[in-house]
Formats: structure tokens, sequence, C-alpha cells
């Protein structure tokens, strides 16, 4: 009994203080949440000057008398909300009974400052698959006017990398009284996750890494990796197809038919383009059933990404990354390595997207990537799946091997964010949180 209430005393973690620097009031769409502010520097290198107010929510456990603490919560983006998020019954029961449930807008994002570049100067985007030395310059001097004037507009432009965020999120912890806090992340939310635990890891008492960034991977590897994971998927849903009758192009030759849907999409006027980032999505989200439809009748509209992540791309992964071409001939072989890697899909449209976006930039990164160090945190747990073209599993291997004593939860199959992919990766992750079983290596 003395063990078990030792054990009790250990799980449990106590706020240091209430939360006196948060005004929280009823959210104004749902009122059982909570919705406040924080305020922050607007460059954390000068704390005593400007500053900015971060937006946070909070939903406190369902069962206080068994709380444990608190979990920040971020879908990622970026340019999602985490404070929307966090609002969202996405954690299950079991888990949301025993946390406040927390997520705050990164700054640049919905209700902190969010930052909307002249949607009249993207529109002029002369393309982002450059064929000679004069459309290389025309997209590099375009890239470059959409972010001089961007940064006119947005005071916090030059200041929403995501080393800040983590400081913002230490921020938060600090205005909530809470001495350590658990963090679940999904995408680009890992990276914010990530970073949190270098910089504050005496700070994290449990982390989940749901579909994970991996912030060492430089301007090739961040393209080849997708680009393999692309058509590593494809082979994946043409195989599913061979043996699945549901599918609605079983019997058929699917490469073939995904090439004639190529060219009708031009010829009623869609566009291949358009087709290539519908089908991505498609593999993103794991949906083959929709991917078949989709193939089978081509038509449709692309789907929409996280809220101003076109606006984002420049201020924020442009920082994260050194997405630096020096020249024309090294964004052309970039570009055939990628084709090569991934001829189905004509290369990996977001990896391409994002590194075309910072075309034309020349300063160094204020974020750089670096291989994660994590040794003051205790041990992560990253959960991914064997086919995500998004994160590819490549990059939660590396996360994994880098992160000493992390754990690796696989899902056997396609998807991106897959905490709910099966019971086998929510118990996984749930039964770490709660620290109800130990957190072991396993393939759901």
């Amino acid at each position: 009994m003395l063990v078990t209430a030792l054990a009790a005393s250990l799980l449990v973690v106590a706020p240091e203080a209430e939360a006196a620097t948060i005004a929280w009031q009823p959210c104004p769409d749902q009122p059982a949440a909570e919705c406040g502010t924080v305020s922050v520097p607007l460059d954390w290198s000068d704390p005593r000057g400007p500053r900015t107010d971060l937006a946070v929510s909070r939903v406190r456990a369902t069962d206080p008398a068994r709380r444990i603490g608190v979990v920040f919560v971020d879908a990622g983006g970026p340019g999602g909300s985490a404070a929307e998020f966090a609002r969202a019954p996405y954690l299950s029961a079991d888990v949301r009974a025993r946390f406040d449930v927390v997520g705050f807008d990164q700054l640049g994002t919905n209700n902190s400052s969010a930052i909307r570049c002249s949607d009249e100067l993207m529109a002029r985007n002369p393309g982002d698959d450059p064929a000679d030395e004069a459309a290389f310059a025309a997209l590099a001097a375009h890239n470059v006017a959409v972010r001089d004037d961007c940064r006119a507009r947005h005071p916090v432009f030059d200041h929403v990398d995501t080393a800040r965020s983590a400081r913002d999120l230490e921020a938060v912890r600090k205005a909530l009284g809470e001495k350590r806090i658990s963090f679940y992340g999904i995408s680009y939310g890992t990276l914010l996750g990530q970073q949190y635990a270098e910089l504050f890891g005496s700070r994290v008492r449990a982390m989940v890494l749901d579909g994970v960034i991996d912030h060492s991977a430089e301007l090739p590897r961040l393209l080849l990796d997708r680009a393999r994971a692309v058509e590593e998927a494809f082979g994946v849903f043409v195989a599913w197809c061979a043996d699945n009758a549901t599918c609605a192009l079983h019997g058929q030759d699917v490469r073939a038919a995904w090439e004639h849907a190529l060219v009708k999409a031009d010829e009623i006027g869609w566009g291949r383009e358009n087709l290539i980032v519908s089908a991505y999505y498609d593999l993103r989200g794991g949906d083959w059933d929709g991917l078949a439809s989709l193939i089978a009748d081509v038509g449709g509209a692309r789907l929409a990404f996280e809220p101003n992540y076109d606006s984002l791309r420049y201020a924020v992964v442009c920082q994260d990354f050194a997405l630096r071409f020096a020249d024309f001939a090294e964004y052309r072989a970039s570009r055939e390595a990628e084709l090569r890697a991934s001829p189905t899909l004509r290369g990996t449209f977001l990896g391409h997207q994002e590194a075309a976006t910072c075309i034309g930039f020349t300063d160094r990164p204020a974020n750089p990537p670096h291989r994660l160090d994590v040794d003051q945190a205790p041990p992560l747990l990253v959960l991914t799946s064997r086919y995500d073209v998004a994160t590819p599993y490549r990059w939660a291997q590396t996360v994994h091997r880098q992160a000493k004593g992390s754990h690796l939860v696989t899902f056997d199959g396609p998807g991106h964010g897959v905490y709910h992919a099966n019971a086998c990766t929510r118990t996984a992750a749930d039964s770490y949180l709660l620290a109800t079983a130990p957190a072991r290596d396993v393939t759901c």
C-alpha cells in the first residue's frame, strides 16, 4: 500500500499556484471551455520591449479529484489553431478526465496576430516549377516581394519560428502555474513539442509526437524522403486495390488509370496539378477508397490546408528549415532527383511547394535544422504510420534514434496523425500519458 500511495503521489502533478495572470472567461462559442490571453515579448531577445498577446483555451479535467495535470495540444500546420483544437474532444475521454486540455494559438495564427499575406500578390505566382533560369529568377523575385510586403503588414512576421513558439509555450506554462506539462502534438505540432523538450526538458512530464517532423532534415532529404514516401504509399494503394473488390479500380491497371486521369484532368480544364494535390491529400489521410474514386471519376476541388498556411510558409517554414537554393542549377538537380524518386505523383506536392516558397531567400534561417537533443526530458513517445506521405516513416525513425530512451509506436498502414487509427495506437498513447503501463516499441 505504501508503494501504491507513493506511485500515486508521483503521478499527480499539482499546480505551482493559481493562474492569476490569465483572466479566464467562458469561450464565446463554447461556454464550457475557458478562453484567455497571455502577454509575451514580441522579441524574446528583448524581453522589456514591445509585447503581444497569445490566445489560450482550456478545458478542465472532467474528473478533478483524479486530475494529473495539464496536457498541451497542437494540431500542427503551421497555421492551425491549437486554442480551438484544445476545445475539441480529440483525446480520449479517459485522458480528458485526468487532464486539463490546453492549447494556445502560436504567434502569427488565428487569434494571436494572424499573418495573412496579400492574396493579390500571392496569386501572381509565376509557377513553382521553373523550367529555366529566367523562370527561376521570376519565382525568386515573386517570393521576396510577397515576403517583404507581408513583413511590412505584420510586425510579428520575423518572430514566429518554432523555437520562439517553444518559449511562448513555457510562458503559458508559467502563467498556468504548472510545474510540469504533458504534450500531444500532430504533424508540425511535433516540432513545437521537440523544441520545447530541447529548451525546457525538465518541465516535461510526458510527450506524444504523432506524425513526426524531423528537424535535422536538410534540403535534399526534406524533399527526397517525402518523394519516396509518396511513391511507396501509392504502390501500397495499388496493391490494396488489387486485393479489394470495393476499390473503384479493382481489376484495372491502376497506374495506367492514373496516367489517363492526369490527361483527362487537363482536358476538362481542372488541370493535372489539382488532381495531383487531391490525390496527395487522399494518400495523406489514408483514404484509399477516396483516391480510387478520384482516379475513376476525375473532378472535385482541392482540399483546403490549415488556415493561413499559405502565408505562414514564408514566415515559419522558411525560417525553420534551410530551404535555400543557390541557383537554378541546384534547383534543377534537386527537382530531377525528386521526380526520379516519385515519378507517379510527379514528386512530393507538399515538400516541393514548401521548398519552392523559399526560392529567393538568401538569409540564414532563424531556427536552422539540427539534431534533436532532449537529454533533459523524460522518454518521449513517437507515434507514426508506416506510409505517411507528409512526415515519412524515416523521420519518425530518425527522431526515435536521436531522442534517447524514446519509444516508437508504428501503425502498419497509411495516414498522417494516427492516434485514432485503431485501438492499439490510442491505447499506446493513452497508457503512456496516464502512466498506467510502461511505454514500449510496438507495431499496431
